[in-house]
């Protein structure tokens, strides 16, 4: 047990707020407008600061019948996904009316005197708090976290001025790292606006100047349907090449004895760092098993240009030389990918569906221009990412030290 400082406590969640769930919805009470009912993915998107398509609603009627003889969230509790994806917390941030689906997500509320919301929160997000949570998570199919175990789990309490700010740094590199990444969704739809104009609606600039196809560009038939006169339909490995062979994975037990330095990659995203790296450049990444394809059925991607290592759950793939990244990526982004998928318990695109996926390839001048265009948003935006990895990990380092007292502040 480690020895905490003066003032500081060691209380367990269930002391400090009540945790419950909500009363029960049944599918008849569902309707197709009204106030919005959430599950897991909708409080997952609220969480991520996402917008959401609320797919399911109750009447007011029966919000108000609820609010009147029960409760309903209100602004500063918090939701956490309990069946599923575990431990994914939101932080109620307004008063906007919505209801919630017993069992699936767990409610924190009514704090005690002494306690901070944003810290207890600020906890929960933390690897302190995750670890916990998945030491009590049950289930081997359907993951759960149940009431009793939460209430169980154990927290250190400084006095509420240090809470206070402990969440406001935490906060503020977490507000920090949320501006990056607006910035980055306002760049990249920028980039897939003139990617969709001139590859999609096919109104890139003719010789003129002028929007190609809006201005009555030649256009001839293909297997794809209309496309501009010297177009082609080609297979992606005729654009781009493969380094899967240079790949590595590394088990989390031998990641844990390395330095944490280089991103280490998995399917979707970074899921390490180690002390190495097996690559040096512009590549794009794209889902090879397990998460592989988005909702739209377009592929996992990640455009990265820094030292990392990979594992064997991304492909690695850049473009040859007369092409150019940008393009591909965006390309990339832009084609559903779910016809190549394989396997039902696990999805799986293998290299030989991925170098066969057919595509469309304009002329160079085209994919050329379109490059130089975007290249200036690909660098903002990487440098947006660089930072966010950096204030990532400052805030991986400093939470432990700030939840234990190590650091004063």
């Amino acid at each position: 047990m480690e020895e905490l400082k003066e003032g500081w406590r060691r209380v367990k969640l269930g002391e400090i707020a009540d945790i419950g769930s909500s009363k029960r919805i049944f599918m008849a009470d569902y309707r197709e407008s009204g106030v919005p009912f959430f599950r897991g993915k909708e409080i997952i998107q609220k969480s991520k600061g996402n917008n959401i398509t609320t797919e399911l609603y109750i009447t007011e009627e029966k919000y108000n019948e609820i609010k009147n003889k029960f409760e309903v969230p209100q602004k500063g509790d918090i939701l956490l996904t309990s069946v599923g994806t575990i431990g994914v917390p939101y932080l109620v941030n307004n008063n906007e009316p919505f209801y919630f689906k017993d069992g699936n997500v767990t409610w924190i509320k009514k704090y005690r005197d002494g306690v901070y919301n944003k810290y207890i929160y600020q906890w929960i997000k933390s690897p302190l708090g995750q670890n916990q949570i998945n030491q009590v998570t049950i289930g081997s199919t359907q993951k759960a976290l149940t009431i009793d175990a939460l209430k169980k789990l154990e927290i250190n309490l400084p006095p509420l001025e240090t809470q206070e700010k402990i969440a406001s740094i935490l906060s503020a590199l977490d507000d920090k790292i949320e501006l990056n990444n607006e910035m980055n969704k306002t760049l990249e739809e920028m980039a897939q606006t003139l990617f969709k104009r001139w590859f999609i609606d096919f109104d890139f600039p003719n010789e003129n100047g002028e929007p190609y196809r809006s201005s009555g560009g030649k256009m001839v038939d293909s297997e794809l349907g209309e496309i501009p006169e010297g177009w082609k339909i080609g297979i992606l490995e005729e654009i781009v090449d493969n380094f899967d062979a240079k790949r590595k994975p590394l088990s989390k037990k031998e990641r844990d004895t390395k330095e944490k330095k280089y991103p280490y990659y998995g399917a979707a995203g970074i899921i390490d760092y180690v002390d190495n790296y097996l690559f040096n450049g512009e590549y794009i990444l794209l889902g090879e098993d397990g998460t592989v394809i988005t909702n739209e059925g377009t592929p996992i991607l990640n455009f990265i240009n820094e030292k990392f290592w990979v594992s064997n759950h991304a492909h690695v793939i850049k473009a040859k030389e007369k092409f150019n990244n940008d393009f591909v990526h965006y390309l990339l982004r832009n084609t559903n990918v779910s016809h190549i998928v394989t396997g039902a318990v696990q999805p799986k695109i293998n290299q030989k569906n991925l170098n066969g996926l057919k595509i469309l390839i304009p002329k160079i001048k085209e994919i050329s221009e379109f490059g130089i265009l975007v290249s200036n948003f690909t660098k903002m935006l990487r440098n947006n990412n660089s930072e966010i990895n950096s204030l990532t990990q400052i805030k991986d380092t400093l939470l432990p030290k700030l939840m234990s007292g190590e650091i004063e502040v």
